[in-house]
Parts: C-alpha cells; structure tokens; sequence
C-alpha cells in the first residue's frame, strides 16, 4: 500500500500511554497514525490535515470527547469517529452516537477488540470512498453518452478523443457555447489511462478574480482576510490526473503569466507561501472565443496560447450538424421521458430542424425537456416549443392536420433524415444494433421500434449485438 493510499488515523487522549499503544496498534494494520494530547491541539492539526479516523477519549481536560465529536463532524463530515470511555454508560454511547459517533470502546480494552474496531472504520472508510468514485463515474459515463451524433464532424471529433485519451499532451477545445466542450474534455479523460484519477473541471468565467489565484493555487493560514485556514488548490486536487479551465479566455494576464509558469515549471506556489509545490497535471483548456485573435491583438499572452494549443479540437456548432439533430432528440426523450414513446408533430419537427440553435446541444436539451414537461406526453407539437425556436414558424400558416390513418405515410423532412441518419449507422456497424443504439444515442426499444418503422435492417446482415 502505498502511503498516498493509507488511512490516516488520529487519536486523541491526554494519556501518552493510551496514545501510544493506539498508534502502535494502528501502525500494524498499515495505518498512517498521528496523535493529539487534547482535543484543541486536534482542532489545531485538522487545519492542515485531514484524517479518515479518530479515536478520541471521553473525557479530557477543557474539552470532552461529546464537545469535540460535533466540531469534528462540522469541519470533516466523512471522518469517522469513535469513542474511548471507562465509564461505559448506555446513556453516553447513544449520547456519542447521537452526535456522529461510528462506534465506542470501553477502557480497559483489549488489543485485538481494538484492532477489530478501527479495521471496521477503516473498511466503511474505503467502502464510502469507493461508492463515491462509482457514483461518480457511473455519472460521468452517462454524460459522457450526451456525445451523440454519426455526422463526420462528430465522428472527427470521436476520433481524436480515441487519439488522445492516453497522452499528457495539453488541449485547447474551441467552440461556440453549449456544443459540449466539457463533456469532450470528461471523455478525453475517463476513456484513458487517466480515468481513475482525478478529473477537476473549473469555470473560469464564473470564479471571483481576487479569489481565482487562490482557487486554483490553494493559500496559506493568514494570507489574507478570512484565510482561517490552509488549503490545498485545485491543481493540488488534480495533481496526478486532469484540470479542465473551462473559458480560459476570461483569464487575467496576471493568472495568464501564473498558469504559464506552473504549465513550464509542473509546480504550484500557494497564495501567502514561499515554498513551490510540484503537481503533475494534464492540462485540458476550453474556450468559445478566438484565442488566436486574442493573443495577436495582445489581449491573451502569444507564450501562454502556443503553451496550450498544442492540440487543438473543435466542436462544431449544431447548425453545422444537423443531420445530428435527430439522434439527439430521441437521446434527450429517452433521458427526460424514459419508456414513454413520445413522438414529434411534422411542424415541430420541421421548425426543429430549420431553426439554427444558437444555444446549441445545451438549448436543444433545455428545449425537449421543457416540450416533456409542458406536453401531451404523446406527441410533441409546435405549441410545446420555447417561443424563441418557433418564432418563425408562428408567422406561417399551420398545415391541415392529417388523418390519424394517414400518419404513418407523413414523409416530413425529419422522417427522412431519420431514416437516412439510422439506415448510414446501420450500414456503419455492419447491422449490429447494440452498437448502432450508442452511436445514435437511443435506447435499444427505441431503435427497434424505429428500424420496424422504416424497414431497416430486415436483411441477413442485420445482427443482434448482443
């Protein structure tokens, strides 16, 4: 095990021998242990140091174990605790469990009583941890899905995810808001040698600017007001894996000269600090405006630019895919109307598809959400769109509503682009469904129910993919 990967146990007892033999305990089932002689010398330690476990005794000059067990919980509330009393009443252990505590213990215990308890602890610990990380990536593996679309600008930007996803090489996303730069920057990692280490995503539009150095830098105790205590940086919390600097471009030329610095020198000076800490970090950038502009016009450092744009990616807006459209809007009905087989009217997919969306995926996923929420939850009609994407339709004449026998003969132009869209997939994956469902973004019933419709796949070829 290594040390970054150890539990770190504190114990807190105004007894060097109590402490003592806890440690000695601690060390042999591979814990980092450290100790406190009260309970303010432990407030003082958890400034700067965070541990998974204490043991701390009941009583305890100035401060009790019942009123530190609180503060403890306030300041880490992950960190568990239990409690060391020779007194053993039922009332103070519910009292301690109460506040937070994982457990208690009894003094005089024995060794291996102690032993099992805080291998206990340590097993929830971890077992906390890990369901964390598996939330996390379960969540990011849905986002990561929000990458829908077969156009050749899509595919193009697949691709090079492929490419990169297991190099250092820094990035520069490019493209206009809303066409998904975040959720590139979270496939380039979480596909890639990197996927179980830290993934960091900052907005640096949306940080403070007197706060932003601190943000990303981390500062010490005292390094301005309000600085009550240390703390780490988010280059410190991403070292090992990837920072993403989402809008990069709104960056001071004071953070720009300080971003350079850590991207030449791989290290991080905290704010208020003298000393340089080493962090090693893939850097992923993204910005919607024209940094080459920028740095030509001197507004963006020329040094800084060139330092990131070693690879540059760019998301096409979605006017420039529309061919895409469609895979998204069956990719948004199934996230927002699971099981429910929810249709578009021809004048709401025709004003869909003519509309330029200038928002882009983000305005297309707020859009289909919205007609979910407003609609019939059968079909979604003109009315159910946001009056910004049917301003242009309204002006016009609404189109005799056919007969319920005729619908399935209603050829509108996103029937045929839907067709033409799930026939090149098909074609693409050699008939292989499972895989034409994730390519185009819809759950395998959907794509069954639509390969039916258009007679697509009936053929030798097509294959179950299972």
């Amino acid at each position: 095990m290594t040390d970054s990967a150890k539990v770190r146990f504190l114990i807190v007892d105004d007894h060097q021998s109590i402490r003592k033999l806890c440690m000695t305990v601690g060390a042999s089932v591979g814990f980092d242990c450290v100790e406190a002689e009260s309970a303010e010398a432990a407030l003082a330690r958890l400034e700067n140091d965070s541990p998974d476990i204490i043991l701390a005794d009941l009583m305890m000059p100035n401060m009790s174990g019942l009123e530190f067990l609180p503060r403890v919980k306030e300041l880490l509330p992950r960190t568990e605790i239990a409690i060391m009393t020779g007194h053993g009443s039922i009332e103070t252990a519910v009292q301690a469990m109460k506040l937070g505590a994982y457990d208690y213990i009894t003094k005089p215990f024995r060794i291996e009583e102690l032993k099992l308890l805080l291998q206990r602890m340590a097993e929830k610990v971890n077992l906390v941890a890990e369901n964390q990380f598996l939330r996390d990536r379960v969540s990011t593996e849905m986002e990561l899905n929000g990458i829908v679309g077969s156009s050749s600008k899509i595919q193009d930007v697949m691709r090079m995810v492929a490419r990169l996803k297991d190099t250092r090489t820094p990035v520069l996303i490019t493209g206009e808001s809303g066409t998904g730069k975040e959720l590139v920057a979270r496939a380039i990692h979480y596909r890639g040698l990197l996927s179980k280490k830290p993934f960091i995503a900052v907005d640096c539009g949306s940080l403070v600017p007197t706060l932003i150095e601190s943000e990303l830098f981390g500062h010490e105790k005292g390094a301005f007001t309000g600085a009550v205590r240390s703390k780490e940086g988010l280059f410190q919390t991403a070292d090992g894996g990837t920072i993403f600097l989402d809008e990069i471009g709104e960056l001071s030329q004071e953070l720009q000269a300080k971003l350079l610095r850590v991207l030449q020198e791989k290290e991080v000076r905290p704010v208020g600090s003298n000393q340089n800490i080493k962090v090693d970090v893939r850097v992923i950038a993204a910005t919607n405006r024209d940094l080459e502009a920028a740095q030509k016009e001197g507004k963006f450092r020329r040094d800084l630019y060139f330092r990131l744009n070693v690879v540059t990616l760019h998301l096409p807006p979605l006017r420039e895919r529309r061919s895409d459209i469609t895979s998204l809007v069956h990719y948004f009905l199934d996230r927002f109307a699971p099981g429910e087989p929810i249709t578009l009217s021809p004048a709401a997919a025709r004003c869909m598809l003519q509309y330029d969306w200038p928002g882009n995926v983000r305005e297309l996923e707020n859009c289909i959400e919205r007609a979910v929420a407003l609609g019939s939850q059968k079909t979604i009609e003109l009315h159910d769109l946001p009056p910004a994407v049917r301003e242009n339709q309204d002006a016009e004449a609404p189109e005799p509503a056919a007969p319920a026998g005729d619908a399935p003969a209603a050829n509108t132009d996103l029937e045929e682009l839907e067709r033409d869209t799930i026939q090149r997939v098909f074609e693409q994956v050699n008939g292989d469904k499972a895989l034409a469902g994730r390519m185009l973004g819809i759950s395998r019933a959907t794509l069954y129910r639509k390969l039916k419709r258009y007679n697509i796949g009936s053929g030798k070829s097509a294959s179950a993919g299972s």
